[in-house]
């Protein structure tokens, strides 16, 4: 059942039931990853360590990630998502955007870990298409969703601010992004206690994607991402395996969605998908890009 940002999430809805107890740097047995690195017992403690809803999150330990990226080299995705989850426990959550292909990496992440706090930021201008796409795999996947906005609802920004989309002037839509995704977003992996955070982007959807690594900094927190040299290709194989749908709007020419008044359907010019997105005025939102280390 989804939960809307204003409710407490109930620490058994943020652990579940048969989540690892405890962090451990060991991967599961007959996996791709043989060793991971070891911290020090004050590190899992401090890895361990429970905060409250409103707490901020302990500080993430200066781990070797080159070496750490190094040793998940080559490691099948599913096997990293195994690693996050002995790693970071009941700290780790994974975001959604129901995007084209999002049933991919909820249905592959849930497999691994059924019941990880999945956050998903509405932006309030989705389309009608995305949000009966969102329950559906909701209900299907028996989704663990927490559903994040900004507080000030969409009327009210339009009031005060306008349409920021309309105006053509990137700054604006900086703006607009902070308001209605980075701000909710970050409160979600505040609120729900998160060390580490799943996301489902790909290396070959921008230019600045081609430069992150499996497993990077941001906010405070370590970003994990298991599918991030998967093509199309992939994406599309997994799906008719397992007999997942693409969002509705797939059919129409959309290689990507996010808001109605920011997404469109890819046309000949475009050199990748997320091209179709903002106007042509940014590839990124800032939800994958901010704050890197």
């Amino acid at each position: 059942m989804a939960r809307s940002a204003n409710e407490t999430v109930p620490a058994r809805a943020r652990t579940g039931q048969n989540r690892t107890s405890r962090a451990s740097w060991v991967p599961m047995k007959g996996q791709a990853v043989e060793s991971i690195q070891r911290p020090t017992a004050d590190i899992v403690a401090l890895l361990n360590r429970r905060t409250g809803p409103t707490s901020v999150p302990p500080a993430i330990p200066a781990l070797d990630l080159d070496g750490l990226n190094r040793e998940l080299d080559g490691a099948g995705t599913e096997a990293i998502v195994q690693w996050a989850a002995l790693a970071f426990a009941d700290r780790l959550v994974m975001s959604t955007s129901f995007g084209i292909h999002s049933a991919a990496m909820l249905h592959l992440v849930t497999r691994v870990v059924p019941d990880i706090p999945v956050i998903w930021v509405d932006t309030g201008y989705l389309p009608a298409e995305t949000y009966r796409f969102a329950d559906e795999l909701s209900h299907r996947l028996k989704l663990n969703l927490n559903v994040y906005q900004s507080p000030i609802s969409p009327a009210r920004m339009e009031a005060l601010q306008g349409r920021p989309w309309e105006r053509e002037d990137s700054i604006d839509l900086d703006r607009y992004h902070q308001i209605r995704k980075i701000e909710p977003m970050q409160r979600a992996l505040r609120e729900l206690g998160a060390t580490a955070w799943l996301a489902g982007i790909r290396a070959e959807q921008t230019d600045h994607r081609k430069s992150l690594r499996d497993v990077h900094r941001q906010w405070g927190r370590l970003k994990v991402l298991p599918m991030l040299r998967w093509t199309n290709k992939n994406v599309h194989e997994y799906l008719q395996i397992h007999d997942l749908p693409n969002h509705p709007l797939f059919e129409r020419g959309y290689a990507s969605v996010g808001d109605w008044h920011s997404s469109r359907p890819i046309g000949p010019g475009d050199t990748n998908e997320r091209a179709t997105r903002f106007r042509g005025l940014r590839q990124e939102c800032g939800l994958h890009s901010e704050g890197l280390a």
